[in-house]
């Protein structure tokens, strides 16, 4: 987690409020082992606009920008793009960003150009810039990183409970079902890992079309997914993803017409926070932002 900015005021956004900790989402008891330092408030911002797909439900690539712009403003309280992102990165930053290419549901590619652009924008040159999933490991620029940039959708995943911008870091690892045990509660580990310690500037949920319900290691279905609409933004990736986790298990409820808890439950959330100190879970350390289309928001 990165270096908190100063907080900007009740003026400065339009509805301010708290999420729940996962573990009361998922009723599991806290994880025990606090962090050793007590933990700042996370700012996340969640922001949607009902007109960012399209009739084919892809993303219109001129609004998918202004919402990726209007966030990442409010999260740090810049009045502008440029002066939001040369708070983030430099000209003397090597930048990879992280995505996601899971075939049934990647990372939209007008928001990885649109995260590029901002990048340059700031001052970043090109060729210090790479955008990489399953080989991160081998990518010269991701060697040599200084800064990261984390971008993934959200899903339910078999062995994790859900696909997380914590999960997405584990391409970071030579040997990922290490980490399957215990419904992958100790993903946390890898933020800890040299190469990737202290890097992570920006962490950016994808919330466009989420996948909410499947079964098997493989599971897709278009029927377990539906138009959001939205990006969840922050400098704190456990928050980010309790935020999803939140929504993910509202309309799982809703869909079903009763409590049907997110299968694994996701541990690493939690875990993330209270055993690798990695960021806030807690609904009293989370500041929540909400910004645009306030239809169905379930949060």
């Amino acid at each position: 987690m990165v270096k908190r900015k100063k907080f900007i005021t009740r003026r400065d956004f339009i509805r301010t409020s708290s999420c729940v900790a996962v573990g009361g989402i998922m009723g599991l008891p806290a994880l025990r082992g606090a962090s050793a330092k007590e933990p700042v408030m996370s700012r996340v911002v969640l922001i949607r606009d009902k007109d960012v797909l399209d009739g084919e439900g892809l993303p219109r690539p001129g609004i998918l920008g202004k919402l990726l712009d209007q966030a990442v403003g409010v999260l740090l309280g810049a009045p502008d793009p440029v002066s939001a992102w040369k708070q983030l990165v430099g000209p003397d930053d090597i930048v990879g960003i992280k995505s996601n290419v899971w075939a049934y549901l990647p990372t939209p590619k007008p928001l990885e150009e649109a995260i590029l652009k901002r990048l340059l924008g700031a001052g970043v040159r090109r060729e210090n810039v790479a955008i990489d999933d399953r080989g991160v490991r081998r990518n010269p620029i991701f060697k040599q990183s200084t800064a990261l940039i984390n971008v993934r959708p959200m899903r339910t995943h078999y062995w994790s409970g859900l696909g997380t911008l914590l999960k997405n870091y584990i391409m970071f690892i030579s040997w990922p079902p290490k980490y399957h045990r215990n419904a992958c509660e100790n993903l946390g580990a890898i933020w800890h890992l040299p190469h990737v310690k202290g890097k992570t500037r920006l962490n950016i949920l994808v919330m466009l079309t989420p996948l909410f319900h499947g079964t098997g290691p493989h599971h897709f279905s278009s029927r377990y997914t539906w138009r959001y609409c939205g990006l969840i933004v922050s400098s704190d990736p456990v928050a980010a993803d309790a935020t999803g986790a939140q929504i993910i298990q509202t309309k799982r409820d809703t869909f079903f017409g009763a409590k049907r808890p997110i299968s694994p439950p996701p541990r690493h959330i939690a875990a993330a926070d209270t055993k690798f100190g990695l960021g806030n879970s807690r609904a009293d350390r989370i500041q929540l932002i909400k910004l645009g289309w306030e239809k169905d928001i379930l949060i």
